[in-house]
């Protein structure tokens, strides 16, 4: 139900919906001038204002590729991923190839309070694709897009206070990207180089930590955790939402807080396995194929998670796989072999002080992420109510007679 001055219509009966092209990879002449040339992989909710490969006069004409203006909306018909569906907005003239649409409003609809709109629809507008074999989007598709059409001076006031929200969201991102970077620096000064210099005693996991392979307690019921490259530990029920029972946890080995396991998975963030402390719960299971160890009383269990975290044992594991990744996407790298990788081994006092440091770093860079998403959150609340009428907002005497 639309309140008041607002209609339901289509994206097809209030926008021109075009698309563009490619020029012949073949010909040298149509590539490499100043036309800017916009992809699917370019369009990620955002302004845009360069691109990655331009095209001449030449390439534009000799193809079905278009000019459009600054203004223009940009959606993703297909590509890689969750690239289909998402939207663009040109911040300056540019042309597209044949996966992008492009949505031209008239003057008298609001261009950002329609990049809002079909933002927020992005997961239903992704669903349209999903009815043919391809998978695909089309013009044909967002023509028959359902939008709600406010007067255009509520359009706008709706615009400006979600652009609002934008720029602190956007303020904060840029905020915990140089925390990032920080605490990026910081590893690498205080924990790496000084590693890769020499200066600290080195030795091997065995000789610092004690081997973990004990099973569980007859009748105890513990939650089977995995480990997520990106993550740390997690709850294979959560993370898969069935539950492992009976036999099939019987060869588990039982962990807990504080202690560490290898998980030779191979994963795009560790080529060779990553190692993770448990921190999420006090005792739970882990799988038989992880190398589970506990540092002895002269180790700092945050130094070390800090140490793996920053992929130090990366050549020294690359260096032990034989034959590459089994079927399974486990790396054939024996316990024993793992145990045998070196650490550098500080004094307790540096290691703590150095722990101290990064952990810092980390609290600081949590606390970002979770303004980030309070944010985005907020934002999306706002949004469900802002775009459909729900909530209104006020508009001065000079909007009101405009609309």
């Amino acid at each position: 139900m639309l309140p008041d001055g607002w209609h339901r219509s289509t994206l097809g009966e209030i926008a021109r919906i075009s698309s563009g092209g490619t020029p012949d990879r073949a010909e040298p002449s149509y590539w490499g001038g100043n036309v800017p040339w916009v992809t699917t992989g370019e369009i990620q909710f955002n302004t845009i204002s360069d691109t990655a490969e331009k095209i001449t006069e030449a390439g534009l004409k000799n193809s079905s590729a278009k000019l459009f203006p600054p203004g223009t909306l940009l959606m993703a018909m297909y590509g890689q991923g969750k690239t289909r569906g998402q939207m663009a907005k040109l911040g300056i003239e540019a042309a597209t190839n044949q996966a992008c649409a492009a949505i031209l409003l008239p003057e008298k609809q609001d261009t950002d309070f329609f990049f809002q709109y079909l933002s927020s629809q992005y997961e239903a507008i992704r669903e349209l694709g999903n009815a043919g074999t391809q998978q695909n989007l089309s013009g044909g598709i967002l023509k028959e897009v359902q939008v709600p059409v406010p007067p255009l001076s509520e359009q706008r006031r709706i615009a400006r206070i979600l652009s609002t929200w934008d720029q602190a969201i956007a303020t904060t991102e840029r905020l915990l990207a140089n925390s990032r970077k920080q605490k990026l620096a910081l590893t690498r000064h205080l924990l790496l180089a000084p590693a890769q210099q020499g200066r600290w005693p080195i030795r091997a996991i065995k000789e610092i930590s004690e081997r973990i392979q004990g099973r569980v307690a007859k009748g105890e019921a513990l939650p089977v955790l995995m480990i997520s490259s990106g993550q740390g530990f997690v709850r294979q029920d959560e993370k898969y939402s069935r539950f492992m029972a009976g036999k099939s946890v019987d060869n588990y080995i039982a962990l807990n807080k504080g202690e560490f396991a290898y998980n030779k998975g191979n994963s795009k963030l560790y080529e060779f396995g990553c190692v993770f402390p448990l921190e999420t719960v006090e005792r739970g299971l882990v799988p038989h194929v992880y190398v589970c160890f506990k540092l002895k009383a002269q180790c700092h269990p945050a130094f070390y998670q800090h140490l793996f975290a920053a992929d130090f044992l990366h050549d020294q594991l690359g260096a032990l796989v034989n034959t590459g990744v089994r079927n399974n996407g486990l790396l054939n790298i024996r316990p024993h072999d793992f145990l045998g990788c070196k650490v550098p081994v500080p004094p307790m006092q540096e290691q703590a002080r150095i722990a101290s440091i990064l952990q810092a770093a980390t609290a600081w860079i949590e606390r970002h992420e979770g303004v980030v998403e309070k944010l985005k959150q907020e934002k999306a609340a706002l949004m469900a109510q802002l775009l459909t009428g729900k909530r209104r907002v006020r508009l001065d005497a000079k909007a009101m007679e405009a609309a």
